[in-house]
Parts: C-alpha cells; structure tokens; sequence
C-alpha cells in the first residue's frame, strides 16, 4: 500500500489556505503534515493539524503549497532550497522582482511550481490568448487585459491578468515589460501600437472575472473566464502537489502540470 503523499500548507489561515486544506482533507492519497501562516494569527482549524513553525513544516512535508505573500513565498524557497526539500507549489500573487528572483534561484535546487492561477480553464484560456496573438497582427488588433476581484484583493493587476498577458506577449514574440502599459489616469496620448493595456476592478465578493479583448477597427474578440468557487484553485494547487513530487529541480507552471507545454 502506497503511503500517503505528506503535504504542508503555507499562508494556512488565508482564504486560499483554508480552502487548500479543506480539500486536502477529503482527497484520497494525501495527508496534511504540518500548516505555518504569521506569528499570532488566530487558528481555527478544526481537526486540522495545529500551526507549527515554518522548519516544523519543512520538516514534516514532502510538497508545501503556499498561498501567502510573495515576501513570506521567497523565504520560504530559500529554506526549502537550503535543505534541498520539499517541492513547493507556489500561488501567491503580487511578487516583487527579488522575490521572483529568489524563487528562480531556489529552482536550481528544488522543484517548483509557480503559476498566477491554477485552474484549469484559466490555463486553457492563456493556450487560447497566445495562439490568437501569433495569428492577429499588432498593427491591426489591440490587446487589453480586463479583471474583477473581490474588495479585498490588495495586488494589482493580478496574477492571473500578468499570466494571461504574458501568454499574450509570448504569441507576439516580445517580452511582456517591453510592452506593458500602465492603468490609464489623465491625458496619455494615443495607444501605443502593440501595447498591452490593463484594467482593474474591484468590489465585493467577486472570485475572479478575466477577459482579454482583442479589438480591430471593424470587430473585437473576447476571450475570458469566470470563476464561481476559490475551490477550483485549491483543486488545482492539489494536483500540482502531486505532479511536482519527484521531478528534477526545476521551475514549473501549469502548463506543464497540465502537460499542455509544447
């Protein structure tokens, strides 16, 4: 009999974490070995297993999710790199440049999967935004990336607006700060040919609504998702967790866990 796969969660106490680990409770073949968030968080976990330090639950865990914050996300590759375990599955969003890079650098000696969002859909839609930025050319079709989240999302654009952006960029053969443009405020001038423009909504308790409008003089395409339950992510946090387990150090996403890489 196969031992079950011991799984740690970062950023327990957030909506994400707490999601991650109520699934991670009824999912067959996974055990929660340990759950770390801030110091004096308030813990109402349940039959959860209680809070522990961070090296308790390096310790513990042969895969961490980590739903947090992108500060707390680098520190916790770097202690995982330094130990040379666990993989880690990575989902916070907002990250700064160091943090990025700390999280690469950790890649050289653990496996990680880094993704903005881990669902299915959105993953598709980005194979989708790509192909359809390789086929319609930039002097022609402008490119806007449209997102709506709840109140309380601090980050902006989001995670998943910069991925499907970057899957807009790459169909284009560019790099996405090469053609990022700023939300708009005031007078700014005519578009940009081939830019990459953002929008941002915030109100309620919206889970998350992506589009990215590609407009012609003529006729405009719209693709986009909808998410109606956080536990999508979770679910697909999940299967990352599994999928990571093994594999070569190395960063990762969810094209690859999805095997929708080329």
């Amino acid at each position: 009999m196969t031992a079950p796969l011991k799984i740690g969660v970062g950023g327990a106490l957030g909506r994400m974490g707490r999601a991650v680990t109520a699934l991670a409770r009824e999912k067959p073949g996974v055990v929660i070995a340990g759950r770390s968030d801030r110091p004096g968080m308030a813990d109402e976990g349940g039959d959860a297993p209680a809070l522990a330090s961070l090296d308790e639950v390096l310790a513990a865990s042969e895969v961490i999710i980590d739903f947090s914050t992108g500060a707390a996300s680098a520190v916790l590759a770097r202690a995982a790199a330094a130990r040379g375990a666990p993989a880690l599955v990575i989902g916070a969003t907002g990250l700064g440049p160091d943090e990025v890079r700390a999280i690469a650098e950790a890649a050289g000696a653990i496996p990680i999967v880094k993704s903005g969002n881990y669902s299915v859909g959105v993953n598709v839609l980005a194979g989708l935004v790509e192909q359809a930025a390789r086929r319609l050319p930039p002097e022609i079709w402008d490119i806007e990336v449209l997102e709506v989240h709840h109140r309380r999302k601090v980050d902006a654009p989001s995670g998943t607006a910069l991925l499907l952006a970057e899957a807009a960029a790459r169909g284009r053969g560019r790099d996405l700060s090469e053609i990022a443009v700023a939300p708009r405020d005031g007078i700014t001038g005519p578009r940009p040919e081939g830019a990459i423009g953002f929008a941002s909504l915030r109100g309620g308790g919206v889970v998350g609504e992506h589009s990215v409008i590609f407009a012609a003089e003529e006729e405009t395409l719209t693709l986009s998702h909808s998410a109606r339950d956080r536990a999508l992510f979770a679910r697909g946090a999940l299967e990352a967790a599994l999928w990571v387990v093994g594999k070569p150090p190395g960063l990762y996403d969810m094209i690859d866990v999805l095997g929708f890489r080329d």
